[in-house]
């Protein structure tokens, strides 16, 4: 996908866009690298020979057009809020209530996640991993500007894991589990920018790096359905243990180095006194790990048989190497967490 000019050159005008965001010293840069940002992921979206992906590029941009006018609009509100005339109709935290609400609405976290499930039915695998990582640094990384502690914060990361954990439970396509996953990683996101920038940025590498071993495998074998996993070739036990380990890995079970990130914004949410938020995270979160083990249990445990003739390529020895990397990272990352982070 790489080999067309076009596309490199809309994949470079994507970093750029984000990186303009980021590096902003005023909401309208910050806007401008945004909007770089979009129309340059448009066009690696769309796909003439898939109606649905042109569908979820057209659903894509209109969602993001509409957070983009939010956020102008708030912007230049918050630009003449120091006039006598215009802070009598609106106060800073009401228009920080309004910017940050469109920030949330281009990274897809709840309650304005309505458009990010049926975007990634739409889209392959390659397109899903960016919007589920590399879309979202900017909006996160401008949102952390605002975010405070308080009610607004509150209702919206506790919103994130509750529709995040209930939404993906009776889903049976995979890119669907994979979206209500990423919303429920969105609250855990969302809270470590309560504790400091460190915290998320940690949490989210760790959040891309499992996110980019599973969907490796995804794109490999061309999974789409939950159905599917009961298909896997039990002749490359390498690609079974790979998948669902990472699978609860990224769920965060503690066994697993997808654990840690989870444990230090426990860690720091708690010295800060947010205990029933904290409460509240943890028990919502176990319905992310519900259907993570429903997905791996069922296929891994209850499948016996071996068809002679199977759709599914084995592990090309390509793959076998990084793909063996990733499995090691997730199972034994966190015996070693010890010798980098003593204090933990």
């Amino acid at each position: 996908m790489l080999n067309h000019p076009t596309r490199l050159l809309f994949y470079l005008t994507l970093t750029t866009g984000t990186l303009i965001s980021v590096s902003s010293t005023s909401w309208l840069g910050a806007w401008l690298g945004l909007e770089i940002n979009l129309l340059s992921f448009i066009p690696l979206m769309s796909n003439l020979n898939n109606q649905f992906a042109t569908e979820a590029a057209l659903k894509y941009f209109l969602t993001q057009a509409l957070a983009s006018s939010i956020l102008l609009f708030g912007a230049l509100a918050f630009s003449l809020s120091s006039q006598a005339t215009f802070s009598s109709m609106a106060s800073p935290s009401t228009l920080n209530a309004v910017i940050t609400s469109s920030l949330l609405l281009k990274m897809g976290a709840a309650p304005f996640h309505f458009w990010f499930p049926g975007v990634m039915e739409g889209l392959d695998w390659l397109n899903s991993l960016i919007l589920m990582t590399w879309q979202k640094v900017a909006p996160l990384m401008l949102a952390s500007y605002l975010w405070a502690p308080g009610a607004f914060a509150f209702t919206i990361i506790v919103a994130c894991i509750g529709i995040g954990s209930i939404g993906g439970i009776n889903q049976t396509s995979l890119r669907r589990i994979m979206a209500y996953s990423s919303i429920n990683h969105m609250g855990w996101l969302l809270s470590a920018a309560l504790l400091g920038e460190t915290y998320w940025l940690v949490y989210f590498g760790f959040y891309t790096l499992l996110s980019t071993a599973l969907i490796l495998l995804f794109h490999t074998h061309q999974l789409t359905h939950m159905n599917q996993l009961f298909g896997l070739p039990l002749s490359s036990p390498l690609l079974k243990l790979a998948f669902f380990c990472n699978l609860l890995s990224l769920g965060g079970l503690p066994p697993f180095l997808g654990f840690l990130p989870k444990w230090i914004i426990i860690q720091g949410l708690v010295a800060q006194a947010f205990y029933p938020l904290v409460t509240i995270m943890v028990l919502l979160t176990m319905g992310t790990l519900y259907f993570y083990l429903r997905m791996g249990y069922a296929a891994f445990v209850l499948t016996h048989s071996t068809p002679k003739w199977s759709p599914f390529n084995p592990l090309s020895p390509s793959l076998q190497a990084p793909t063996l990397g990733l499995l090691s990272i997730s199972l034994l990352g966190l015996i070693f967490v010890p010798l980098f982070f003593p204090s933990l």
